[in-house]
């Protein structure tokens, strides 16, 4: 019976649909990234050779008199997409960014680099952890850059800057637990940007925002890998989990002392463990 439906060109080809579905569901990771590669519309289209300012018009998200919080009368949540992107921004690093300029075109952040919309109710809570050492022109641009970009997404978010003292061999693994772990204490973050400081997104709509599914690979194309990646399994640079996320995986391995290998890690600990890396954009490079 099997052998005859399989002569039928029609059977056949159901049978070999089947088995491609089968297979592209699970190298995928799954439904979403599924979905996301065949069910997406055209998403926006963008013209990097004309950029905008970061802080063009950035004192629209600032009321000159913020109303007073009423417990009686809560917020309205945020637009699902912000109305302040503007996508490519400018990027230069002609001079380094002092903190006294940084405090001065970012009046909105408060003490600990911390950010919530004032008219609206953020529909993600951000923190963003930057391992650091010796490195404080990046961090000055970093800083510089992406305050407003933040602000222009909406988010509530904080910025921890993780320092590590003396001169022993620098393990980024090690400081981003310690961030991961402080930052938790402070608030409970729905989502963790785990960000190396030399790296500045280019396009504000490049959402600081986690996957509720999967970690989420978000420098997936940087300069000087010619915007590509160096290998396809390559998760450096900056990701995305969230605490539940991070907490299954068991954070970054301390062993890693010196750059590289820690990011390779925690990606292959992600699909040992059914929680295979999305990407910005979705589905991941091949």
């Amino acid at each position: 019976m099997l052998r005859r439906l399989l002569e039928r060109p029609c059977s056949l080809a159901l049978l070999v649909g089947c088995q491609f579905a089968f297979v592209a569901y699970f190298s995928l990771g799954g439904f979403r990234n599924l979905t996301a590669l065949f069910g997406r519309g055209a998403g926006p289209s963008f013209d990097y050779s004309r950029t905008r300012d970061v802080y063009e018009n950035l004192s629209r998200l600032l009321p000159p008199r913020p109303p007073p919080p009423d417990p009686a009368r809560p917020l309205p949540y945020c637009p699902e997409r912000s109305p302040f992107l503007v996508g490519p921004l400018t990027v230069t690093f002609a001079r380094v960014p002092s903190l006294e300029l940084i405090r001065a075109k970012n009046p909105g952040v408060g003490p600990g680099g911390r950010y919530r919309p004032p008219l609206c109710e953020a529909r993600s809570r951000t923190a963003v952890i930057v391992p650091h050492r010796n490195r404080e022109s990046h961090l000055g641009h970093l800083l510089y850059y992406l305050h407003p970009f933040l602000q222009r997404q909406q988010l509530h978010y904080g910025i921890y800057v993780v320092h590590q003292a003396g001169n022993s061999t620098f393990n980024r693994a090690k400081l981003l637990n310690v961030g991961v772990k402080e930052a938790l204490k402070d608030e409970d973050w729905d989502c963790l940007f785990l960000h190396d400081v030399d790296l500045i997104p280019e396009n504000d709509h490049n959402l600081y925002t986690c996957d509720p599914w999967n970690p989420k690979h978000v420098s997936v194309a940087m300069n000087k890998f010619g915007y590509s990646l160096p290998y396809p399994q390559y998760f450096g640079g900056v990701s995305a989990l969230t605490p539940d996320q991070y907490m299954k995986i068991n954070g970054f391995p301390n062993e890693y002392w010196g750059w590289g290998g820690e990011d390779d890690d925690i990606a292959t600990r992600g699909v040992s463990l059914s929680l295979p890396r999305g990407c910005v954009p979705m589905p991941c490079p091949p």
